[in-house]
């Protein structure tokens, strides 16, 4: 009779894949995740506050596992953004900031 084996990866990788739609997705957004958990961590011993705690209750002690977790639960979702949408808006920006310095320049006092 055959046994089934519990995997070493809790939740388990078909049910992680089925909340994302790559491999490569679910990669990017465990690991991005996991050095945020440890970034709060870390922080923890210096008195700081700025990153996001972790957002489910895990015996697990990896930050990674942590992340995975998240992610099976579904509070942590991976966001898509357009890469046209983000070269534009920098383009934007860019002729922005220097309008902004051609103006101070213009305005600045001339030394003698």
């Amino acid at each position: 009779m055959a046994q089934i084996h519990d995997s070493m990866v809790n939740p388990r990788i078909e049910v992680l894949l089925s909340k994302v739609d790559s491999r490569f997705t679910l990669v990017s957004l465990g690991a991005q995740r996991a050095r945020q958990i440890n970034a709060y961590f870390n922080q923890l011993s210096e008195g700081q506050g700025s990153n996001v705690p972790p957002q489910v209750t895990s015996l697990a002690r990896k930050p990674l596992s942590i992340a995975f977790e998240e992610i099976s639960a579904d509070k942590i979702i991976p966001v898509r953004v357009d890469p046209a949408e983000l070269l534009l808006e920098d383009v934007v920006e860019g002729i922005d900031e220097t309008v902004e310095l051609a103006e101070a320049i213009d305005e600045a006092p001339e030394a003698d």
